[in-house]
């Protein structure tokens, strides 16, 4: 029997074996902790363990499985509570309450539960791996389809009626080439560090569609991107997050708390549950999967939550759907890896990170794509990383080698988020690299000029940033009218634009359509306001017409569902702008 050699927090080493394969699960003590070898030499095999080690004595046995480190997919993954390796904390709590004890054996879906199955093959059909043979509603606005294990394919040679069965019941046999009977049922299981095979990764080509108006409009992401939020401490990256689960157009929602504070985890696990979809009037919780893994949760199974929640939504990626990945923080994950890096006595990078940070964030991000999946349908993979830099620097490793790999980086600004601006992203250190994918989108979805307006907001918003140096030296007054006229605008733009108020009806989630009209108001007003200073109206009198505050109300003031309101805004700028053309020729020919 294979024994304890030594113990060093969440690193286990067993001597002089070779009963073990790399990437196996295992089970380590007599309470068997859930392990994974992470490293064979001719003497000593290294095993990383997932649960506390605290009491675990040299000379307890290691049982090894034969199987890599895996999770369970099945029905009844949506709307349940998951740590970093899948154990099911709903569950958990039951059998031990508010902690979960070292070596609990509890099912990753509940075994019991009887579920609606349709059989989608009949007797001779032939299915290769990825195809469908049963289909059952997981949840009210989920369908869960049954697909066949990549690494499985032959012909259906029985099935079972359709009717209501568990997770682990038969429906369907098929005999494979060599003559071998598969039994299949709800559930497979899949090794979390092994992407999911497709068929072919498709071109970007559509937007993840937010309601948040400078992400869809200034910094888009795109259906099966990837998007980074770093951010110091304070400056809404969990909150921005909040906010893209509840309102971006995903099917399915994966949150993966990968060490965060527990407060955090339990006001997420509070708000989804009392939220109701906007898309379907039922609980969030109906297509949303959480994974809690907190700070004062083992660092070891931090490491793994990350790949836990991508399997899973590679899975659903299969059946069809698109999934957004929240991953709050991969900062967190770093960390575990870089102390699991030093208990194994490696040589440290920058800042004392694994060399292979790079590599590791780099596996995780590339597993994000719109694919066209092995079934023939389209699903797609959305990562959004938050990444909390130590002291809002930028410059840390996490936050540069995420850089290199996301093609969608949302700064937040600290300043932005002390002056209550939210979402808090710096336009002008922030970019996206998605626009071209999606120009076509737009041009279809709203109009070729929706981009054109964005152009011309954008460069407000930068003629505004180098003015300010100059109104730093020399203060604004000395401006002329047509700089001034910038910076006013400009502030319409970051005020009524921009900045969004989530606890508003309106202007919590804003629709592409109203977005593009709130950019056209904007624009109407300073095309009408520069043809007034070039007919001697004085930039005192512009503002005084009090038009600039009108404007920047608009997101409060003109519902969501009734656009026709703008054209009287349009009307009321033009009517008052050529009064005071009028009134100022009146002045010039007196």
């Amino acid at each position: 029997m294979n024994t304890i050699y030594s113990v060093n927090g969440p690193v286990v080493k067993v001597k002089n074996t070779k009963d073990f394969s790399m990437l196996e699960m295992v089970y380590v003590g007599n309470k068997r902790l859930i392990g994974e070898v992470i490293g064979i030499t001719e003497e000593f095999t290294t095993i990383q363990v997932y649960e506390v080690t605290t009491g675990l004595k040299v000379g307890e046995p290691v049982f090894n499985t034969n199987a890599p480190m895996s999770v369970t997919l099945g029905p009844g993954i949506i709307s349940n509570i998951f740590d970093g390796i899948e154990r099911p904390l709903k569950a958990i709590e039951k059998v031990s309450g508010a902690f979960i004890n070292e070596g609990i054996n509890v099912p990753a879906i509940d075994e019991e539960k009887l579920y609606d199955v349709t059989v989608e093959v009949t007797v001779g059909t032939e299915l290769k791996g990825g195809d469908i043979y049963a289909s059952c509603p997981e949840t009210q606005v989920i369908r869960h389809y049954c697909m066949l294990s990549p690494v499985l394919c032959g012909k259906v040679v029985w099935t079972a009626e359709n009717g209501s069965y568990r997770v682990n019941d038969t429906v369907c046999k098929i005999e494979d080439k060599k003559g071998r009977i598969h039994e299949l049922t709800l559930c497979q299981k899949w090794p979390i560090r092994q992407p999911r095979p497709v068929s072919e990764r498709l071109m970007i080509s559509r937007p993840l569609i937010t309601g948040q108006r400078i992400i869809d409009t200034i910094l888009p992401i795109a259906k099966g991107g990837t998007a980074a939020i770093p951010g110091g401490f304070g400056t809404g990256k969990t909150m921005t997050q909040h906010q893209l689960a509840k309102w971006c157009d995903a099917d399915i929602i994966v949150y993966i708390g990968c060490g965060e504070r527990g407060n955090e985890m339990t006001q997420v696990l509070e708000e989804f549950s009392e939220l109701t979809d906007p898309k379907t009037n039922r609980p969030l919780t109906d297509r949303t999967v959480l994974i809690a893994n907190t700070s004062n949760m083992p660092v070891a199974a931090r490491e793994a939550s990350i790949y836990t929640g991508i399997t899973l939504a590679e899975y659903y990626r299969d059946m069809g759907y698109h999934i957004a990945i929240m991953a709050d923080s991969t900062s967190r994950w770093a960390e575990a890896l870089r102390e699991i890096s030093g208990r194994l006595e490696e040589m440290p990078a920058e800042e004392g990170f694994p060399a292979y940070l790079p590599s590791r964030l780099s596996e995780f991000y590339e597993r994000s794509g719109y694919m066209k999946t092995l079934c023939g349908r389209e699903g797609s993979v959305t990562i959004i990383g938050a990444v909390s830099p130590q002291g809002s620097d930028f410059s840390e490793p996490v936050t540069q080698n995420t850089k290199r790999f996301v093609r969608c980086f949302w700064a937040l600004d600290k300043s932005l988020a002390y002056a209550r601006h939210y979402p808090a992203i710096n336009w002008t250190t922030s970019y996206s690299e998605y626009i071209e994918d999606l120009t076509d989108f737009y041009n279809r979805e709203a109009g070729p000029e929706f981009l054109q307006m964005r152009q011309e907001v954008s460069n407000i918003l930068i003629e505004e940033n180098q003015l300010m140096e100059i109104v730093k030296l020399i203060g604004a007054d000395v401006l002329p009218d047509e700089q001034k006229l910038i910076i006013e605008l400009a502030r319409v733009v970051r005020v009524g634009f921009l900045q969004q108020n989530a606890y508003h009806k309106d202007d919590t989630y804003v629709p592409l359509e109203k977005q593009k009209l709130m950019m056209d108001m904007i624009l109407v007003l300073y095309k009408e306001a520069r043809k007034a200073l070039a007919a001697g109206v004085s930039m005192s009198e512009i503002t005084g017409t009090g038009l600039m505050e009108k404007v920047i109300k608009i997101k409060y003031d003109i519902p969501n569902d009734k656009p026709e309101m703008f054209e009287e805004y349009r009307e009321e700028i033009i009517d008052v702008f050529g009064r005071l053309v009028s009134q100022a020729g009146e002045r010039r020919a007196v």
